[in-house]
């Protein structure tokens, strides 16, 4: 009855968002020019006076209390529902989970980046193809109106040149970035927890738990979580950090040049499920999409720190660079043979170069996480994972799926 009673609760608040949504591109631009920024600097001078000093140095990681238990708890998780979700051939990824498209793009180095910004991909000015999943929340695939408002963006470089961390890509670079500058958990315990609360199909109960709550970080991600027009015309975050060449961190945004938003057909009714997509094959038909990859240095331990992902970085302490452009020209890619193509890449930020390596909690549990997870799904749907060295489209493999062994815990934290 407990369990009913929750999930009825549960049901209630998220069909008022819901409604909401359908409503927010009428007020909400006016609502973030006037309010996100001072609200945003309250919550986080109240998350600050919470969060201990870690004494770290620059680009210092420390592991957490608890944290392998925690990640070996998210894999069995993630993997049993998976498994109980999914059929053969069917399995979808856990997070980020609908695909609004993949896209050609090219990748330049600017050749006015400032000497100490020079380091890994960023060396000297060159072009990189590159692939980009634009993709939604996780773990089931909503109809776009009726997710969180939340999107994705994937970049993988090809053509990068020396060893990478994970031996499964040879030549390619991902920088991964989601629509909010923080991480919707603080640490990869609280992550756990958020995902055992979402597999009980009650996500909202995590904010809100009585004994370990995280109102604070609720309130954070609304700010930045709303009915999105286009997965063009959003500004993608690390929210994690990553080297920059050997002992400095950095973050990264993808920024969009172009200001426009697409109109939402249907609103305040219901739009299509597809609107997204749509939106996007809208804009690509007519015109390129170009963003800023902007670079954020780590010049204070506390301030902007490294294991603790429910903070923004103060850009009065180290502003954003531009480093590079990405560029998406004109195309078509709804294709049903480039739409089977994404199944078979892997996105991780371990797919990296020495000189960026992922740093942080959230990112340790990611690189296991993502490797086991993916695994399953691609061994379920009986495709094989593959590497892209250009913009071709390779052949496909024949599909049979495969019986697999649930995920299980590693003894060892991988390094």
């Amino acid at each position: 009855m407990t369990v009913m009673l929750g999930e009825f609760v549960h049901r209630f608040f998220v069909t008022l968002m819901h409604l909401e949504r359908r409503t927010e591109p009428f007020w909400r631009p006016y609502a973030n020019a006037l309010f996100r920024e001072p609200i945003a600097r309250g919550l986080e001078a109240l998350i600050d006076l919470r969060r201990p000093d870690d004494g770290l140095g620059l680009a210092e990681e420390k592991w957490m209390p608890g944290e392998e238990e925690a990640l070996d708890k998210i894999v069995r998780d993630m993997g049993a529902y998976m498994l109980r979700k999914y059929r053969p051939g069917e399995f979808q990824r856990v997070g980020n989970t609908k695909t609004h498209g993949l896209v050609r793009a090219e990748f330049t180095v600017r050749g006015d980046l400032p000497k100490e910004y020079r380091h890994g991909v960023f060396r000297e000015p060159r072009t990189f193809p590159a692939w980009v999943r634009f993709s939604g929340p996780g773990p089931d695939s909503p109809a776009d109106i009726d997710d969180v408002g939340f999107l994705s963006m994937s970049v993988k470089l090809m053509g990068v040149p020396g060893p990478k961390l994970s031996e499964d890509e040879k030549q390619t670079q991902d920088f991964l970035a989601v629509c909010t500058p923080t991480f919707v958990s603080p640490h990869v315990v609280a992550n756990s927890q958020l995902h055992e609360q979402s597999f009980r199909l009650t996500p909202l109960f995590y904010f809100f738990h009585p004994r370990h709550p995280h109102v604070l970080d609720f309130l954070m991600q609304a700010l930045w979580n709303e009915t999105q027009t286009s997965p063009l015309e959003c500004q993608y975050y690390s929210c994690v950090p990553f080297l920059l060449g050997q002992g400095r961190a950095m973050k990264f945004s993808m920024r969009p040049r172009s200001r426009a938003r697409s109109p939402i057909p249907g609103l305040p009714g219901r739009p299509d499920d597809h609107y997204l997509r749509k939106n996007m094959a809208a804009t690509l038909e007519k015109r390129d999409a170009v963003f800023d990859f902007l670079i954020q240095v780590q010049t204070h331990p506390h301030a902007m720190p490294i294991e603790h992902a429910g903070v923004r970085w103060p850009e009065r302490l180290s502003p954003y660079v531009p480093a590079a452009t990405i560029r998406i020209p004109k195309q078509r890619f709804d294709s049903p043979a480039q739409n089977r193509f994404v199944e078979r890449l892997r996105f991780t930020p371990w797919h990296c170069i020495p000189e960026h390596r992922p740093l942080g909690n959230q990112n340790r549990a990611r690189r296991r996480m993502y490797e086991e997870l993916a695994r399953l799904r691609m061994t379920k749907n009986g495709i094989s994972h593959y590497e892209p060295t250009n913009h071709d489209i390779p052949a496909e493999p024949p599909l049979g799926p495969q019986p697999v062994e649930t995920p299980q815990p590693a003894l060892v934290p991988a390094s």
